[in-house]
């Protein structure tokens, strides 16, 4: 399945356009999840821990969206774009991936 940022693929032309598609994940507590009480003190490892629960849940994201692509008969995916917000009266970080799925010769 090819993905892009694009609205267009090089040397592919869209044969058909099968809608927007969203694929949404939500993460809480991957600053702080399997740190030991000192590494949380440790902003270095406090980020990279952070960095490695976000990284995660963009990958979840992105699934879900191949997915319903894949429901469609899509074989690509145009025009993505991420999202990230954190709900701070949570905690909770919501990751959502939009494209179109689209089907290319």
């Amino acid at each position: 399945m090819i993905i892009t940022t694009t609205n267009s693929i090089d040397g592919k032309e869209v044969t058909n356009y099968l809608g927007i598609i969203v694929g949404t994940t939500y993460t809480s507590n991957h600053g702080t999840k399997g740190m030991t009480f000192k590494d949380i003190f440790n902003s270095k490892k406090y980020y990279e821990n952070y960095e490695s629960g976000l990284d995660k849940a963009k990958e979840e994201a992105f699934e879900k969206l191949k997915a319903k692509a894949s429901e469609k008969q899509a074989n690509a995916i145009i025009g993505v774009s991420i999202d990230i917000e954190m709900m701070s009266t949570t905690g909770i970080t919501m990751v959502s991936v939009v494209g179109t799925a689209v089907r290319v010769q």
